[in-house]
């Protein structure tokens, strides 16, 4: 197994770093200002890094974010414009073979500071508040749903964007007083019409997409959402294969559900409590972890480009 790129640092300004994506300032081929975002084999779970990564994770990635862009791309604006390397100018011959199949060349726009989810089904975090509440992030569920169950309808359930430490989950209402309430029923609008899309989708390749989460920017002087950082991918989807799917526990997945399972094996033994820095990953479960990523990718695009 190759050795997984875990960062960068490229001769390119403005460096950032998320939990998964290196991003600098660039400038596009047409001159306008626009930014590189590279995804690295980093990988995260209840907001922390690991101690080590998935190799060829961050290609995956963004071989799936590609395909799902250009799959919507008439329906919703996004911010890819390029995703070769060679168009970058200033780098080492080396630092464009570490950029290959994991960069996108992406125009710079005003993020908006809300995370967009849509959720069709219980699990994770869901299922956690629906057993304590009968409610998901606030919003009123039927009594006796089961770990796994589909839900009724899909819901929209807006959460604050942390540039460190956890998101938060808030009303609809709190979102449309951060941010508008004109913006946000049409953010809610667009992340369930391409949740349902996409789930069609999947379905006929065999997989549930339980739930998504969606960023979204603003061009200047535009009001239309553009669709921005990753889009359907399994750091940022549940998928469960359909074949398998059975409510009422934990689904087997093609996402990093599996990662954090294991986690909480280790939460459960006392050997971790959630907090940074992360623990190493053992080579079965990152094996194991790169596995699962590269069948939502075959199943989801048709190809896998490792």
């Amino acid at each position: 197994m190759s050795d997984a790129l875990l960062e960068t640092d490229l001769p390119l300004p403005n460096r950032r770093q998320g939990k998964v994506r290196d991003l600098y300032d660039i400038e596009l081929p047409d001159g306008s200002a626009g930014v590189l975002i590279v995804a690295t084999d980093r990988i995260s779970a209840f907001d922390v890094v690991m101690g080590n990564g998935v190799p060829g994770k961050g290609v995956l990635l963004t071989r799936i974010s590609t395909f799902w862009f250009e799959h919507f791309a008439d329906r919703i604006d996004h911010h890819l414009v390029a995703t070769d390397p060679d168009l970058l100018p200033g780098l080492t011959a080396a630092q464009r073979r570490d950029l290959q199949g994991r960069s996108m060349l992406c125009r710079k726009l005003e993020v908006v500071p809300i995370e967009c989810v849509a959720r069709g089904y219980l699990a994770g975090s869901g299922w956690k508040d629906y057993q304590r509440s009968g409610a998901v992030c606030g919003v009123a569920l039927p009594s006796g749903l089961r770990n796994g169950d589909r839900l009724p309808e899909t819901i929209f359930t807006p959460a604050t964007k942390a540039v460190t430490g956890h998101d938060e989950n808030i009303a609809f209402e709190d979102a449309a007083a951060r941010v508008g309430e004109g913006l946000m029923v049409r953010l809610r609008q667009l992340t369930l019409d391409l949740y349902g899309a996409a789930s069609a989708y999947a379905a006929e390749r065999g997989i549930i997409l339980a739930d998504t989460k969606f960023e979204f920017g603003l061009a200047p002087g535009s009001a239309e959402p553009v669709l921005v950082d990753e889009i359907f991918t399994p750091d940022s989807s549940r998928f469960w294969p359909a074949d398998s799917w059975q409510p009422g526990g934990e689904q087997a997945s093609f996402d990093k559900q599996y990662v954090r399972n294991y986690l909480e094996e280790l939460v459960a033994a006392g050997r971790w409590n959630k907090t940074a820095p992360g623990p190493e990953l053992p080579p079965n479960v990152v094996a194991n972890t790169l596995a699962r990523y590269r069948e939502a990718c075959q199943r989801l695009t048709g190809s896998v480009p490792l």
